[in-house]
């Protein structure tokens, strides 16, 4: 690549963060504090639950403690240093240190974005083929199905990574976001980005045309399944089984689709920073909660947990 001869080398990035206020520094802190803790102890606590109930050891709740685990990191990646930042009011952030939040995030995104299609799959298999379930999706097929999103996540993020810190940034190291996301960085650069926003955009569309056309073709047989049902008790399972994972799918998408598949033209950054705020902090901290309230199988290994718990500490 060939770097222009006004470029100069950036060691370090200013994120600018939310706010320049500093009355609302405080308050923010406290806010993210409190999300963040709620991020970490429900999908923490979600996979203690599913590894130490062995009511949940089956291919559903495999794939929930992944989507929990993906959550806790990439939510990680991101939050500490914001909060940081609004505590110390410390926004800089080392050229190493910017390269390292985007790898990670982007790998377990893209990684939660295919375990959610996968749950979908697993869904279908278990509604639409019950009696071929236990042979079908099988302990190996799960753990091929899971690695298989790890390693997607992670060859994604390397070429976005490698892609965008491959350039040249000679305009500012100011970056407007709250972390390093690829389009903000992207903005920063005198490079010509034609080819990383091309980049982009067919990766973040291949992710989200794949994984919906995975969760819209089980569904649609999910659906067709379950009014085939003679027995109302076992549509009303089904559905019950499914309605946590379509909430968990339309929030994760809904920001995706609005965040990345928007031509560059259209980006504002107020609009992308609470698209951001959303996907990056809200929606970690929303999937355990909409598993725990909508799922019969997680709220009862939850109370059979509180209930181990009295009988420990009462002895």
């Amino acid at each position: 690549m060939v770097f222009p001869e006004n470029s100069t080398e950036v060691h370090e990035f200013i994120l600018l963060g939310l706010t320049d206020t500093p009355e609302l520094q405080v308050s923010l802190f406290i806010i993210f504090t409190f999300l963040y803790l709620i991020t970490l102890i429900g999908n923490l606590g979600m996979i203690t639950l599913i590894l130490l109930d062995s009511r949940l050891h089956n291919p559903m709740y495999f794939f929930l403690s992944h989507l929990s685990l993906a959550d806790c990191v990439y939510s990680s990646a991101v939050t500490p240093k914001v909060m940081v930042g609004f505590l110390t009011g410390d926004k800089v952030i080392s050229y190493g240190g910017c390269a390292a939040q985007m790898f990670f995030f982007v790998a377990f995104a893209s990684a939660d974005c295919f375990l959610l299609a996968v749950m979908a799959y697993d869904r279908h298999a278990a509604v639409c083929k019950p009696l071929h379930y236990t042979t079908t999706v099988t302990t190996t097929v799960c753990a091929q199905m899971a690695i298989g999103c790890y390693v997607w996540g992670f060859a994604e993020s390397a070429i976005h990574t490698g892609f965008t810190f491959c350039l040249s940034f000679c305009h500012s190291n100011v970056v407007h976001h709250f972390f390093c996301d690829i389009p903000p960085i992207l903005a920063l650069s005198c490079s010509d980005i034609h080819v990383n926003e091309i980049v982009l955009f067919t990766l973040a569309a291949f992710n989200v045309l794949f994984a919906l056309i995975v969760i819209l073709t089980s569904y649609l047989f999910i659906f067709i399944a379950i009014l085939r049902m003679h027995s109302a008790e076992g549509r009303k399972k089904a559905f019950s089984t499914c309605t946590s994972h379509l909430t968990a799918v339309t929030i994760f998408y809904g920001t995706v689709i609005f965040m990345y598949l928007q031509p560059s033209s259209s980006h504002s950054m107020d609009s992308d920073q609470v698209a951001s705020v959303f996907y990056t902090i809200i929606v970690p901290m929303l999937n355990p909660i909409v598993y725990s309230l909508r799922n019969k199988e997680v709220s009862n290994a939850f109370s059979r947990a509180i209930e181990k718990m009295k009988v420990l500490f009462s002895t």
